[in-house]
């Protein structure tokens, strides 16, 4: 990694991190350390960071906010590429937004409610960035991101920059066509509607509320921490299992929000890891229902 080290800071492609602790950029406030953290300030850069480790063999992974990331404790051998600020440009124009893959979720939300836009609202909680909420098709209140994108500007397998419209992204539960393909999100194009201003600012003070009273966001987490199993609320299957306040080390079942497992006090990701799978085995032995993860869990042991 050494060689590798020399040769990026003779190239111009952003901020440079050694030995980087990933707890610093992650909701969880867990993880070991990334070998290289590269946070690229223009799209030129992240291609050109993406490029050079494709054209060298060097592992690498993107990430945005961190805010659905559980890094294991031995932390990420290779390359993290962060997108983040100098990528999160807001552009408003008459009912459409531009922004960068690394624009907050938060922010966009604003910056909608500022120009009269609505049916972003959905998003305005959701700690997290664009490139990672079309990646997964982020959403929550009856909104996704599939409802408000007209187009996801992406770099392929190939090093080419693409424009791909929504009915293209193959957006559905979760997932989408970005980790299909491995592609990564460089910008969006969403599609709004102009609404009344307290109207829109209402609603979002509701879901506020709504999140405030009804999920942890006093801990750090991964935000929920299963997917939602088909026909059921993996939630009210994790309560029903009397799993809720279940304390294993650092790490707890939200006795807030069952759904959510937090960092209580200190938790490694092994004290994390541990406790989703007890979580599992209780509710499978119980219910038959196989838990599956949506927080995504990377790295060494």
């Amino acid at each position: 990694m050494e060689e590798i080290r020399k040769k990026i800071e003779d190239m111009d492609l952003g901020k440079l991190l050694i030995d980087e602790p990933m707890k610093n950029h992650t909701s969880f406030g867990i993880g070991g350390p990334a070998d290289i953290m590269i946070i690229p300030a223009r799209e030129e850069q992240l291609v050109a960071s993406v490029k050079f480790c494709r054209e060298n063999n060097i592992d690498f992974m993107i990430m945005g906010n961190g805010s659905n990331l559980l890094v294991k404790d031995g932390g990420i051998r290779g390359l993290v590429i962060k997108i983040g600020q100098g990528l999160d440009f807001i552009e408003v124009r008459s009912t459409t937004i531009f922004c960068g893959a690394g624009a907050l979720l938060s922010d966009v939300s604003k910056a909608a409610l500022e120009h009269r836009l609505k049916n972003f609202e959905f998003a305005s909680g959701i700690p997290g960035s664009i490139g990672g909420a079309i990646t997964m098709n982020a959403g929550a209140y009856g909104g996704e991101m599939k409802d408000v994108v007209a187009k996801v500007r992406v770099l392929d397998k190939d090093n080419q920059v693409k424009e791909y419209s929504a009915e293209d992204m193959n957006f559905r539960y979760r997932n989408s066509r970005v980790g299909d393909e491995g592609l990564i999100v460089l910008g969006v194009e969403l599609d709004l509607e102009l609404g009344d201003y307290d109207a829109i600012e209402a609603n979002i003070k509701d879901l506020t509320q709504r999140r405030e009273s009804r999920q942890p966001l006093e801990f750090p987490s991964g935000g929920s921490t299963f997917k939602r199993p088909q026909g059921y609320f993996a939630g009210k299957l994790i309560e029903d299992s009397g799993l809720c306040g279940l304390r294993h080390r650092g790490a707890m079942v939200s006795d807030k929000h069952c759904g959510f497992v937090i960092n209580k006090d200190k938790a490694t990701c092994k004290d994390v890891l541990e406790l989703i799978s007890v979580i599992q085995k209780v509710v499978k032995d119980k219910y038959g229902v196989d838990l599956e993860t949506e927080i995504k869990i990377i790295g060494e042991d």
